[in-house]
C-alpha cells in the first residue's frame, strides 16, 4: 500500500476534466448581428435628425418672419430629403465594406478575371 496518488489515474482525471473544459468554452458572439443593428440605428438617427432640424429651421423662420407653417413645411421637406439622401450614403458605405471584405482574390499572373481576345 502506498500513500502516494495513482499516477495513472490522476493522468486519467486531467484528460476528462480537459475534455470538458473544452467543451464548456464560450462561443464567440456574431459581431456581424450587431454590427447591422448598429448601422440600422445610426440611419434612422440620421433621418429623424434630418426631419427635426429641418422642423427646427423651419419653425424659427416662420416665427421670425411671421409666416406660420409656409417655412416650417419646406424645411421640413428638405429635412427629409436630407435624412435621406444621408441614410442612402450610409447603406453605400456599407455595401462597399461588405463588398470589399468579400471581394475574391484574384489568381497570381491574372490582372482581369475575363480575356476578351
Amino acid at each position: 500500500m502506498s500513500d502516494g496518488p495513482d499516477k495513472s489515474r490522476l493522468d486519467a482525471l486531467e484528460g476528462r476534466l480537459e475534455t470538458l473544459r473544452e467543451g464548456k468554452t464560450p462561443k464567440p458572439r456574431e459581431e456581424s448581428h450587431y454590427s447591422q443593428a448598429q448601422a440600422g440605428w445610426r440611419m434612422v438617427t440620421e433621418l429623424v435628425t434630418g426631419l427635426l432640424l429641418g422642423f427646427g429651421i423651419g419653425y424659427g423662420l416662420d416665427v421670425l418672419f411671421g409666416t406660420l407653417p409656409v417655412l416650417m413645411i419646406i424645411f421640413t421637406m428638405l429635412g427629409f430629403i436630407a435624412g435621406v439622401r444621408t441614410m442612402m450614403r450610409t447603406a453605400q458605405e456599407i455595401q462597399d465594406k461588405k463588398m470589399q471584405s468579400d471581394a475574391p482574390v484574384a489568381p497570381a499572373g491574372k490582372d482581369e478575371m475575363y480575356d476578351d481576345d
